[in-house]
Order: C-alpha cells, then sequence, then structure tokens
C-alpha cells in the first residue's frame, strides 16, 4: 500500500494496530498462566477479552472504510512481545517474574497507546468523528488497564518481589547444564 495521503497513513496505522492486537490475544494467554498472583492473572485474563473488544472495534472501522484487516504484520508489537516472552523464559522466584511481566505488559499498553493516540488524531484531522470516538475509547482502555498494572505492581507484586529470596545457588555443575540447555534451546528454536 503506497501512503500518499493522510487517509491513506490512517488505514495503515489501523490496519498496523489489528496486527498488534491479534498478536496480543495469541499472547496473553501464556502470561495468564504464568501469572503466580491470582490478581495479575485475573487482570490479564480480563485484558484479553478487553483486546478481543478492541479488534472486532478495528475491524467494523476498517469495513466502515471499505477496507480489509490485512496487512503486514505489527513488527513494533513482534518485537514488545518476543521481549515479554524472554521474560517467561527466565530463572527467576514467581513474584520477580510477576514483576517482570507487568514490565512487559506495561511496554506493551504504552506501545499500543502511542498507535491509537495517532489513529485517533489521524480521524479527528480526516473528520472521522465516529472513527476519533471508537479510538478514544480504546486509549482510554489502554490507558486504564495501564495504570490498574501500576497499582497491582506497587500495592502487591513489586513488594513480594522486593522481599523474595533467591533460590539456594546451584552447583558449578549444574550452572554449565543449565548454560548449554539455553544454548541448544536457543539454536533449536
Amino acid at each position: 500500500m503506497e501512503l500518499e495521503t493522510l487517509k491513506d497513513l490512517y488505514i495503515h496505522e489501523l490496519k498496523d494496530l489489528y496486527s498488534a492486537e491479534k498478536q496480543i490475544i495469541k499472547a496473553l494467554p501464556k502470561m495468564v498462566k504464568a501469572a503466580k498472583n491470582a490478581q495479575l492473572a485475573a487482570g490479564f485474563k480480563m485484558h484479553l477479552e478487553q483486546t478481543k473488544v478492541q479488534a472486532e472495534r478495528l475491524e467494523k472501522l476498517l469495513a466502515s472504510h471499505g477496507e480489509s484487516t490485512r496487512g503486514p504484520k505489527c513488527q513494533g508489537m513482534e518485537g514488545v512481545l518476543k521481549e515479554g516472552d524472554e521474560m517467561l523464559e527466565e530463572d527467576a522466584t514467581d513474584e520477580v517474574r510477576d514483576a517482570g511481566l507487568i514490565a512487559a505488559a506495561q511496554r506493551v499498553e504504552h506501545y499500543e497507546m502511542a498507535g491509537y493516540g495517532c489513529a485517533r488524531t489521524y480521524a479527528v484531522e480526516l473528520g472521522d468523528k465516529a472513527g476519533a470516538q471508537v479510538l478514544a475509547t480504546t486509549l482510554r482502555e489502554e490507558s486504564e488497564t495501564d495504570k490498574k498494572l501500576t497499582k497491582i505492581a506497587k500495592s502487591v507484586v513489586n513488594l513480594k518481589a522486593k522481599k523474595a529470596v533467591a533460590p539456594k545457588e546451584d552447583s558449578p555443575v549444574e550452572e554449565v547444564g543449565k548454560a548449554i540447555k539455553k544454548v541448544v534451546k536457543k539454536i533449536t528454536g
């Protein structure tokens, strides 16, 4: 798709956001499963359902402009989610991993807020009042999710992570074994 007009860029941004939301829908169940704090896991579950609604909104918004959802994969979200996946693989206590999951989730939220903010601005500039309202609703939801994550982090998760006691250190032989397993896993994918 050539980007010759602001409308082209607007549609491109909507498709990019749709791709991002679909990637998040695939990633959130892993985060739910990995979260040991019940409040955090419940928050991820709730956000999964909200994300599905947000993707549906984008489908309808694109359809209102005679456009499909097909477009290139959102590379930015792919990278942010990859970092989150790496957190799942870290050798960490449950409490520290939960704190890391919140940080990863907030990176996702901030990326989405940037995208939705730009798209909403384009909608306003192009006179797409209905689109601007839809995008503003989602932007508000993303901001609220970010604030909820901060609240969970500050009130529970970070406090537990701060008090977490590192497990007994492995012997040098066990350390080498773990390092070899990590390298083999990265090589074999």
